[in-house]
């Protein structure tokens, strides 16, 4: 009676164990939802769509974005760390929503270093210093030169406070220990137009968004912020490059999912990722963008996270950035 007690246990804890096993074999048997906390048409939103669309066809099931904005990502975020960890809601995570906000708004309902699972890098693009062309610099040691000649003149737009495009412009303040007077905007576009018409000095913006005046001339590029030179402006160098040694700043994005999520299934979803970003209909996308994919591991992406979630709690903080 004894060893048919014991036999019945162990079958059961068998059986237990295997559960996940077999719930991660059976997946996906449903529609997944990819969360995109921000409005259509950025490059986040891009992003998730067309990888989202290449997983939808190698995984046999519907990949269905949902954009869930408002509070800089905040709001989609909290919906997918709440959200069962099945395999079936995941999210497109930023720069922003997993290493920026945590510190920026210091009052977030969930951890963002322990709610999540980092799944896969899936792309990301540069910043650009650009300058008005009447601002008589043609360098970052030039613009460097005059901020300190002139400390707290110069003014500098960003898309708001706490957003990407700010924040690369504290590390180069921070970096180059100059004053430089930051003016937030409500959106990009407004500070962009306030910039080629010479209400503002300088700005870091989004490389894809500057590129048309750049070659138009409205705007002059001093640096970008990546660790390599872009290949759409191959002759303008990285802002380390340029003597700001160290400087590092791109607006990146991944795939998150809920922590608690089986970990064949966020292995499959890894894989299934990294094939899609290196299909060419993808890749040519990307280049027209001037958007870059590194190939990493599901390791090397959640330490590449937790790097970024440091360096920007320390820009963060320096700069007494809050949130809008």
């Amino acid at each position: 009676m004894q060893k048919r007690h014991f036999i019945g246990a162990s079958l059961v804890l068998a059986l237990a164990a295997m559960a996940p096993l077999a719930q991660a074999q059976a997946w996906p048997s449903k529609p997944i939802r990819l969360v995109v906390p921000f409005p259509p048409g950025g490059a986040a939103d891009l992003f998730a769509r067309l990888v989202g669309a290449e997983l939808a066809q190698s995984l046999g099931q519907p990949v269905v974005v949902d954009n869930r904005a408002g509070a800089g990502g905040n709001i989609g975020a909290r919906e997918v760390a709440n959200a069962a960890p099945d395999g079936y809601t995941i999210m497109l995570g930023t720069v922003g929503t997993h290493a920026i906000n945590p510190t920026l708004y210091g009052n977030l309902p969930y951890d963002t270093r322990t709610a999540f699972v980092p799944i896969a890098n899936v792309g990301s693009v540069p910043n650009v210093l650009v300058v008005n062309p009447a601002l008589p610099v043609h360098s970052v040691a030039e613009l460097t030169a005059l901020a300190k000649a002139r400390p707290g003149k110069l003014n500098m737009g960003s898309s708001g406070n706490g957003s990407s495009i700010h924040l690369s412009g504290e590390l180069y303040k921070h970096m180059a220990q100059v004053r430089i007077l930051h003016v937030p905007y409500r959106g990009g576009g407004a500070a962009l137009t306030d910039l080629i018409g010479g209400q503002l000095d300088l700005m870091f913006d989004n490389l894809p968004t500057s590129l048309p005046h750049i070659a138009k001339g409205s705007l002059r590029a001093l640096a970008v912020t990546g660790a390599q030179r872009s290949p759409k402006l191959p002759d303008v160098p990285t802002m380390a490059e340029a003597g700001v040694r160290g400087y590092e700043s791109t607006a990146w994005s991944g795939l998150f999912a809920p922590a608690g999520t089986p970990d064949a299934i966020v292995q499959r979803l890894h894989a299934e990722t990294i094939k899609a970003l290196q299909n060419e209909k993808v890749r040519a996308r990307y280049r027209e963008l001037g958007a870059d994919a590194p190939a990493m591991s599901q390791p090397a992406f959640a330490a590449f996270v937790g790097r970024e979630y440091d360096k920007w709690a320390e820009v963060v903080k320096v700069s007494g950035a809050r949130a809008d």
